[in-house]
């Protein structure tokens, strides 16, 4: 973890930006040495096709998963 006071974040904000983009490590803002904000870079989603990649091909349906349920659930 960065830390950064508010003047240096000002002068130097594109570089430390681009630091945090590059690294991915968080960056905490202070004023007077007293911590008041956190800056840190945007996960990137996955991708469903990733996170199931293990499991793809090897599950089996007994039926259409898409298919209604209505006969297992009351409709009242």
């Amino acid at each position: 973890m960065i830390t950064v006071s508010k003047s240096k974040l000002k002068t130097h904000m594109l570089r430390i930006f681009r630091e945090i983009e590059e690294s991915g490590e968080e960056v905490i803002v202070t004023d007077n040495n007293r911590p008041v904000l956190r800056i840190q870079p945007l996960q990137k989603g996955s991708r469903v096709e990733d996170v199931f990649a293990d499991v793809q091909g090897k599950v089996v349906y007994a039926e259409d998963p898409n298919s209604p349920t209505i006969d297992e659930w009351s409709l009242t």
